[in-house]
């Protein structure tokens, strides 16, 4: 990165890593000593939302450096999308989905070092309506899966882990009603009554370890995969595919691609959880990609 280049931290406290003693003016002293040249944080009393406003209107700053989750790096692309401001990662959250895709280290002084001496690059934005998304989009269940988001805060995913989230989904399976859905793409209407809908932000990778990692984030393509049913069978096989890097053919589990496409339902509201952030957005839901509309701060290419 450019020597001149101006940061301002916004730092989101609600984050696991901070529930462990990490303080904002922990981060802000370690940026300094990396030889950042750091502007005023804004007001840490106001919403995480109108600090990171305030950070983007502020004289000189050419990146916003965001301590958080997949959540709260959501936020903020909301806002840095096309605006020419980059965004730098911190990776302080439960799952930290991003980072990872980006080959970010997820300790802290790692990530400072790209903060330091990285490079930027330009990935893909998902939309939904006027939300955005950097990794996926889920109707289904969210609401109910998201609240035991916390039992993997600070564990290692792997098989074990998505077999205890296995097993939290199947006390829902029986009470969930399916969502009836008509997915419009391509001049194509299709009926649908599915346990879950996943639209990607490009798509998932298949490998031994790559357990909800993408393949790429700039490919300007999203992918919908579509479980109709999801018996206790079917999700335990889905749960181990996944751990061993083979699942896109698992039976009951439909893949698709598209550049745009639309949900409707006869609802006034759907719960869409985006990037693990649940929010009621009216339907229809026009999805959308943003071809590298997001300016982000990586590591250098290996050599």
């Amino acid at each position: 990165m450019p020597g001149d280049m101006r940061i301002v931290l916004v730092a989101n406290a609600a984050s696991g890593a901070f529930a462990e003693g990490l303080t904002p003016d922990a981060i802000r002293a370690r940026l300094r000593t990396a030889g950042l040249d750091l502007l005023p944080e804004p007001d840490d009393s106001l919403p995480l939302p109108d600090r990171l406003r305030a950070a983007l209107r502020m004289e000189g700053v050419t990146a916003v450096a965001v301590a958080g989750g997949d959540g709260t790096l959501n936020c903020a692309a909301g806002m840095l999308a096309g605006s020419g401001v980059a965004l730098g990662i911190l990776p302080l959250g439960t799952m930290n989905l991003l980072a990872k895709d980006l080959g970010i280290p997820l300790g802290l002084e790692g990530a400072i070092a790209v903060l330091a001496a990285g490079q930027t690059r330009a990935v893909d934005v998902g939309r939904v309506n006027e939300h955005v998304f950097l990794i996926n989009s889920v109707l289904g269940m969210p609401a109910r899966m998201v609240r035991h988001r916390e039992a993997f805060r600070g564990r290692r995913l792997g098989i074990p882990a998505l077999l205890r989230l296995s097993a939290a989904v199947l006390r829902h399976l029986g009470p969930y009603p399916r969502l009836s859905a008509v997915l419009s793409a391509g001049g194509r209407r299709t009926r649908l009554r599915v346990r879950l809908l996943a639209v990607v932000n490009n798509d998932y990778a298949e490998g031994p370890g790559k357990i909800l990692e993408r393949s790429q984030v700039d490919g300007g393509e999203l992918t919908l995969y579509i479980a109709r049913r999801l018996s206790p069978w079917r999700l335990a096989r889905l749960a181990l595919g996944f751990g061993l890097g083979r699942w896109r053919d698992e039976p009951g589990l439909e893949r698709r691609a598209a550049a745009r496409f639309v949900v409707s339902a006869r609802r006034r509201a759907l719960r869409v959880m985006n990037d693990g952030e649940v929010r009621l957005i009216a339907p229809p839901l026009r999805y959308r990609l943003m071809p590298r509309a997001l300016t982000v701060i990586v590591p250098e290419p290996v050599r």
